[in-house]
């Protein structure tokens, strides 16, 4: 799923309107991702990804920051209403790609879609988009080593090179096995798995003694893993797990 919270600026204005808007004929709900540039390429590389809200928005980003807002597919085009846009900082290499998004749906692209191929195109640039679940596949729960990367609170998401450099990780193999790292110690345990949920019996830890920082990360690991049943979300290659206090662990699948 595309991020769209931040700081927001306009972008796109287009004549569409709500009233005008006809059924988005199979992409409501759907995510893409680019395959390949034809014209202008992207800034950076991309890829370019734009999902398509089941209540008639739009999500894109090319790399960089996210626009979002209403958009109208009617005539087999594209038009977009009034985008905004996250204000984040980008890096050197992908600071023009929200130039060349907002170039692409200035042009009100034509949309074609053939099962799970998108292809829009403006008279100097083509994009061919890849349906997600197909270009990146959710990872099984079951049998993946996971490797954290963030921690979730009711406030915020906080990632850190110290929460990587931890080492953290979890693996549930298929019988119910769990180990891997709090971010200091070793755990092992079992767990129970019932579709997105999972429940894990008291888990035991190795005793050593590291760092101030490592020590942090173990302790918000281990509240959330021993916090009774929590809920899992994967999407692609990562995997967040929540815990009905609201805090969580975000997690990328081990390449």
């Amino acid at each position: 799923m595309i991020a769209s919270c931040g700081v927001v600026v306009g972008m796109v204005a287009s004549c569409g309107s709500s009233d005008e808007e006809e059924p988005m004929a199979g992409l409501e709900g759907r995510e893409f991702i680019s395959s390949s540039v034809t014209g202008t390429p992207i800034p950076g590389g991309g890829p370019m990804r734009v999902e398509f809200g089941e209540d008639g928005t739009l999500n894109a980003t090319a790399g960089c920051n996210t626009a979002f807002g209403g958009v109208d597919l009617s005539d087999g085009r594209v038009r977009t209403e009034q985008l905004a846009m996250t204000l984040i900082g980008c890096s050197e290499e992908t600071a023009g790609a929200d130039e060349w998004l907002n170039s692409l749906f200035a042009g009100e692209p034509e949309w074609e879609l053939d099962g799970d191929e998108l292809v829009l195109r403006t008279g100097e640039t083509t994009v061919t988009l890849i349906d997600r679940e197909v270009a990146e596949p959710d990872q099984p729960l079951v049998g993946t080593t996971w490797e954290l990367r963030a921690l979730i609170s009711e406030d915020a998401i906080t990632s850190s090179a110290s929460i990587t450099e931890s080492g953290a990780t979890l693996r549930i193999d298929e019988e119910g096995r769990v180990s891997g790292s709090a971010g200091c110690n070793n755990i092992m345990g079992s767990a129970q798995v019932d579709g997105s949920a999972v429940e894990f019996s008291p888990l035991a830890t190795t005793r050593m003694n590291c760092s101030d920082e490592k020590n942090e990360v173990e302790r918000a690991v281990l509240a959330v893993l021993s916090a009774g049943t929590v809920r899992t979300t994967i999407e692609a290659d990562r995997m967040t797990v929540m815990s009905e206090s609201g805090d969580g662990l975000e997690y990328v699948a081990q390449r």
